[in-house]
């Protein structure tokens, strides 16, 4: 570990943190020296996992419980964040958790449309403002993305939306807090298998197909985003903002031929 990565002394959020990437990242941050709050919602013990992946490791860990997307979300989360904090800054803030894609135009409720918006943008942008007052300069605020902002699923349209929104977000904030050295990214997973939704690649031949359209030919890891992530939270990643670094592996980059 070079002083450039080096995370010691300072204190992560990461929000949707009991699983999958959102653990990796969690975990990952923890290993480069990095105090972690690991934001939940409802997996309590899922929570309590992650922290004790990190306490293990010999890292500290503390855990902070939240739903997203209702009302007093923000306040909630906050009481908890500070309380942990306890006077310290907030140095990195990873806004990690979302809501799923809720299907196609055709299918989408307006109940579900609404949901999504209130976890996957409202919640990361009222997450960010009542940060701010706790990020110190050279913070480092990243949210995460998906490769359906650049690519045609009409499963996800909604949900590629709501991406979209938190990549123009990321950008304009890295515009706003750039004299403060604060940089601003977003990370854009690809095709990410986790323990939740290994199922989901079990239809034959999925997975195969999945790879065969990706550059790297495979499916993705928690550990690939959580180590991008990682990254962008270090000094090594001082001179980049404003930008969405694809973590796909090369998803649909173009025929194979």
């Amino acid at each position: 570990m070079t002083d450039a990565d080096d995370l010691t002394g300072r204190t992560a959020l990461v929000t949707g943190a009991s699983r999958g990437i959102g653990r990796a990242i969690a975990v990952r941050l923890a290993a480069k020296g990095a105090a972690v709050l690991v934001h939940f919602g409802a997996d309590g013990d899922g929570a309590a996992a992650t922290a004790d992946e990190i306490e293990r490791a010999g890292g500290t860990a503390i855990t902070v419980r939240a739903e997203l997307g209702v009302e007093d979300d923000i306040d909630t989360l906050f009481a908890g964040v500070e309380a942990a904090l306890a006077g310290r800054p907030l140095d990195v803030l990873v806004n990690n958790a979302a809501a799923a894609p809720a299907g196609p135009i055709g299918a989408t409720t307006r109940e579900e449309f609404d949901h999504l918006f209130a976890v996957n943008v409202r919640a990361p942008y009222f997450i960010v403002q009542r940060a701010l007052d706790l990020l110190p300069d050279g913070g480092r605020i990243i949210t995460i993305s998906s490769v359906a902002t650049r690519m045609a699923n009409p499963s996800q349209t909604s949900f590629a939306m709501t991406k979209g929104a938190v990549e123009t977000m990321s950008l304009t904030l890295a515009n706003e807090l750039g004299a403060r050295g604060i940089t601003v990214n977003a990370v854009a997973p690809g095709a990410t298998r986790t323990a939740t939704n290994g199922t989901s690649f079990e239809a034959p031949g999925l997975a195969e197909l999945i790879a065969g359209t990706t550059a790297l030919d495979r499916l993705g890891r928690p550990e690939d985003v959580a180590d991008v992530v990682a990254f962008l939270a270090s000094d090594a990643a001082r001179w980049i903002t404003g930008q969405v670094i694809d973590a796909s592996g090369g998803l649909f980059l173009g025929p194979r031929v």
